[in-house]
């Protein structure tokens, strides 16, 4: 969420980062915002007047009664009983303002940093950096749900009768597998410095709301039944959920943690569900990193943040590339975005498997984080990015060291986790 007077000072500014979001729908949200705003102060204004004079009257009922002077005094009062009706009814104006102008300051999206290039879609996002050579062997390489069957490794009609299309079972030495990714992850950035973190699989609607915008929700949470509860979508909203309503020790930042989490999403609108794979699915574990950290730092932990995952998959022999992220592909929170996606020898190309955010003060505002300084308080910035989505982690070990005999050979980075295991052989 932006800051208000940014927008009443920069209506023109905000009304180009919208353009530039190809969402001229939110266009008159601006116009709504001021017009509102400015009758919010004239009503806010007229509030604090009031709560003056009741204040001075208030002390001349007292002076007046100490005097002896009470018939006086009863007038007074009567002033100060209509003081208090027209009070009361300036404060409901207060309230629906208030609220009318943060309904639409919820969907006015965050301003984008300037390097981000323009574009409709994902389809104009652009690729910045290659790392590690892209390999396709002379032998075919079978598609990842035929490669974990092969492997005796997963049981996806039992999943479908017991939760429907998109679940899955991970069986024997491939849900090792998927462990010691996790694992390995987790150890990872303890060793970079984050604190490890379990958090709580559910959260409140109001950390939702201020976790991502209301078109995020709609497509990915869901809701439990007659409880103000959502099951998390990753465990960055209720990572940064933790510092909902809290005021930070500028000495305490930046607040690095990394945390693991189960993570449940309707995918709504995604095909192929039924697809024997574990591309898109609505439970998956996942490890997340996020960063709380003061204003000028943040862009720094961004660099370091995408870096650790491109790092992450370099020591498991795993090609990659960064894509920066274009404006269209831009959740309304993020101020920059870039996606790290690791090669699929079977398709010829790359495929998304972490993505690393800076949200500036968009989800900071929304959730009241702010900083203690020493000229008074104000918003922290928040990041987010993905450490490993084992899933897709699992597609990317699979392909990348398949072998001609249908086994794959598992990294020497995750066989400490694994007992030793060097291949997983076929069936």
């Amino acid at each position: 969420m932006l800051d208000i007077k940014f927008v009443r000072e920069n209506p023109k500014l905000v009304k180009e980062n919208i353009r530039k979001k190809f969402q001229d729908q939110k266009l008159p949200l601006v116009d709504e915002v001021i017009s509102l705003d400015a009758k919010y102060r004239e009503v806010k204004s007229n509030g604090d007047n009031l709560r003056a004079e009741r204040k001075k009257i208030s002390n001349e009922i007292g002076s007046l009664m100490k005097a002896g002077k009470k018939e006086e005094a009863n007038v007074v009062k009567e002033k100060v009983n209509q003081i208090n009706a027209t009070l009361s009814e300036n404060e409901k104006q207060e309230t629906y303002y208030a609220d009318e102008i943060k309904k639409r300051m919820m969907r006015i999206p965050n301003m984008m940093d300037p390097s981000v290039p323009i574009g409709e879609d994902d389809s104009k996002n652009v690729e910045v950096k290659r790392y590690g050579e892209p390999k396709v062997p002379d032998y075919e390489i079978p598609f990842h749900g035929e490669i974990l069957e092969a492997l005796g490794g997963i049981d996806l009609d039992s999943a479908h009768r017991v939760a429907g299309n998109g679940f899955y079972y991970l069986i024997g030495d491939i849900a090792r597998l998927h462990s010691a990714a996790l694992t390995y992850a987790r150890d990872f950035m303890i060793n970079k410095g984050f604190t490890y973190c379990i958090p709580p699989y559910m959260i409140r609607s109001s950390v939702v709301t201020g976790v991502m915008s209301f078109e995020e929700m709609d497509a990915m949470m869901y809701k439990i039944e007659g409880e103000d509860l959502y099951l998390i979508g990753t465990s960055e909203h209720s990572m940064i959920g933790k510092f909902k309503d809290q005021i930070l020790k500028e000495e305490d930042l930046p607040y690095t943690l990394t945390s693991y989490s189960p993570c449940f999403r309707k995918e709504k609108g995604s095909h192929g569900l039924e697809e024997r794979g574990i591309y898109r699915i609505h439970q998956f574990e996942k490890q997340e990193m996020i960063v709380v950290c003061k204003p000028e730092d943040s862009y720094k932990w961004y660099d370091k943040m995408w870096g650790y995952t491109v790092e992450l998959f370099r020591s498991m022999n795993i090609p990659v590339r960064t894509l920066e992220c274009c404006s269209g592909d831009l959740a309304d929170l993020k101020a920059k975005s870039v996606d790290v996606e690791a090669w699929s020898p079977r398709r010829k190309a790359y495929f998304e498997v972490g993505s690393c955010s800076n949200l500036t003060d968009a989800q900071a505002r929304r959730l009241g984080i702010r900083i203690k300084g020493k000229e008074g308080n104000y918003y922290a910035h928040t990041l987010n990015n993905t450490v490993i989505a084992p899933p897709r982690m699992l597609i990317a070990i699979l392909e990348n060291n398949y072998q001609p005999d249908g086994s794959v050979i598992v990294p020497e980075v995750l066989r400490p986790y694994m007992g030793g295991l060097e291949k997983i052989e076929k069936k």
